[in-house]
């Protein structure tokens, strides 16, 4: 546990806990009065007061379009089913960044709707609403619909044979086996969206902003680092509360209940309401998650502005530094592709190591200060990436650790949003491997080392895959605190779609398109790979 500890103690704890402290420091003396002056402005109320609502908004949304999906993909057994339910989870591993710009194409200026009937939604809240929902459909229907899978329809006919209706039966019998897996689906996905940043600030425009958006204006642009130190403790206790009660659900579902194999409980469709329910799932995946993604490839094609005009000549666009009389990028656009993967690649293994003896040792250690360490290891992606971006500005900037001007670190940023993938991936997959197979290794002499390799490794060695898959995705779309520390001499790929939206100009929006367009299909193609090696269908990402 000693190198995981060490990891988030200098790359995550330090960084978040100097920035802290330079805002609400001064002279030396700790200036916790800046707290409630903060707190009591009234653009910071509205401010906090949009991230709640909104949260709670998406969260609602987000639960009442994809528990139709959740159930159908549990109990239904149709042609394309695991097709399917990769293609629903592509937008979870999308960048915030694709997810605004593949919503801008559709809702904004010059958008689809804009063209076919006038309507425009970008600066709108419903944008902002409808983009959380794409991203976070996936939450619900694997963490819900996986435990789903594994419920015993049984116990609810047998309710429906003893004189109970079908929605009695499903309220007095599934729902509360259902229970704590909504509730932990519905606790993810307001985390992500309390802590949303990229979509608020493409789709959002100046007039929303959440606590994220916000602690980047106030460090990047106004430099007021007391207001970025106070947001940043409230966002940190609203994760760690949000945190504290997921946990519990988890530890609930995991004991409460009784589980078959999945392929016991699905069937084909029967009726024309199952028929028609399974109808409706596919028309909302193709509204809701296809059709964004398909306009977005559209408009990066769509070298003509909307007069039918097709070609390549964004993406030959991007091939050279300063395109049509553009300043905004030192080197070509297309060479952000080449860093994207340099770095996903260096962040994937340092995810890997930290996040594999992360596991190893959560699995051979009980108690409640391992159980808190579990919990920590989540924060990462709830604090605030803006705050550790800027913070390892200002922190690792002296030897024996000055790597301000170093490639490694955006890798070390987007590691620590990879590292709670792999633990989470992982672990239960560790725990399932019998502790007498490593017991009886011992005996016949092998060291701890050669037992891992032998009993462990060939175990979990899928496992493994997954987790660096799920890792590499995220690490390849991280922005938050990219944004800070990426040189202007080897962009990212975020960080290229967001500085080509920040100017004007069809040829920037364009190649913005295009930008995008490559980094989703990345991202898919990591996605479906990961569809094929994966056996667990138990419901965790």
């Amino acid at each position: 546990m000693a190198v995981p500890v060490a990891f988030f103690a200098l790359f995550f704890a330090y960084p978040v806990t100097a920035i802290v402290g330079r805002g609400l420091k001064a002279g030396g003396d700790w200036q916790f009065g800046r707290i409630g002056d903060v707190l009591a402005r009234p653009d910071i109320l509205d401010v906090l007061w949009f991230t709640a609502w909104q949260a709670l908004a998406s969260t609602a949304l987000t639960l009442l379009i994809a528990l139709p999906g959740a159930y159908v993909f549990a109990r239904f057994d149709f042609p394309g089913k695991q097709l399917l339910r990769a293609v629903v989870t592509v937008p979870f591993v999308l960048p915030t960044v694709v997810v605004g710009t593949a919503f801008l194409a559709l809702l904004g200026r010059g958008g689809l709707l804009d063209e076919l009937w006038g309507v425009r939604l970008d600066t709108t809240v419903w944008a902002i609403l409808l983009a959380h929902v794409f991203f976070n459909y996936a939450v619900v229907v694997r963490t819900v619909g996986g435990l789903w899978s594994q419920l015993d329809p049984r116990q609810e006919e047998a309710a429906r044979v003893l004189g109970a209706g079908r929605f009695a039966a499903f309220r007095r019998v599934t729902l509360p086996a259902l229970g704590p897996a909504v509730a932990a689906a519905a606790l993810m996905v307001f985390l992500f969206t309390f802590t949303s940043f990229g979509v608020v600030q493409i789709l959002g425009g100046p007039a929303y902003s959440t606590l994220e958006v916000e602690i980047y204006r106030q460090t990047a642009q106004l430099l007021d680092l007391p207001t970025a130190a106070v947001l940043t403790l409230v966002q940190f206790a609203a994760v760690g509360a949000i945190l504290a009660v997921h946990a519990a659900t988890v530890r609930r579902r995991e004991r409460a209940l009784k589980l078959v194999d999945p392929a016991q409980t699905s069937r084909r469709p029967r009726g024309a309401g199952q028929w028609a329910l399974l109808g409706g799932v596919l028309l909302t995946a193709l509204l809701l998650i296809l059709m964004p993604l398909g306009v977005l490839v559209e408009r990066s094609f769509d070298v003509a502005a909307g007069s039918g005009g097709y070609g390549l000549g964004y993406y030959r666009a991007l091939q050279s530094a300063g395109s049509g009389g553009s300043s905004t990028f030192l080197v070509p656009p297309l060479e952000a592709v080449g860093n994207s993967l340099r770095y996903a690649l260096v962040a994937t293994l340092i995810a890997l190591v930290v996040g594999g003896l992360a596991a190893a040792a959560l699995t051979r250690r009980a108690g409640r200060l391992v159980r808190g360490f579990d919990a920590l290891l989540m924060l990462p992606l709830g604090v605030s990436a803006v705050t550790v971006g800027f913070g390892f500005l200002i922190t690792l900037d002296e030897p024996p650790l000055d790597l301000r001007t170093s490639w490694i670190l955006v890798p070390l940023a987007q590691a620590l949003v990879g590292v709670p993938f792999v633990v989470r991936t992982m672990l239960p997959v560790l725990r399932a491997v019998d502790d007498r197979l490593r017991e009886a290794a011992a005996v016949l002499g092998a060291s701890p080392l050669r037992a891992w390799r032998e009993v462990d490794l060939p175990l979990v060695r899928r496992a493994v895959l997954v987790a660096a898959g799920f890792a590499f995705a995220v690490s390849l779309g991280e922005f938050g605190a990219t944004v800070f520390i990426a040189r202007p001499d080897n962009p990212t790929l975020p960080v290229a779609v967001a500085r080509l939206l920040g100017r004007s100009g069809e040829l920037n929006y364009g190649q913005a398109m295009a930008l995008s367009t490559i980094l989703m299909l990345v991202c898919a193609v990591s996605l479906l790979l990961l569809e094929r090696i994966r056996t667990d269908r138990s419901g965790e990402f």
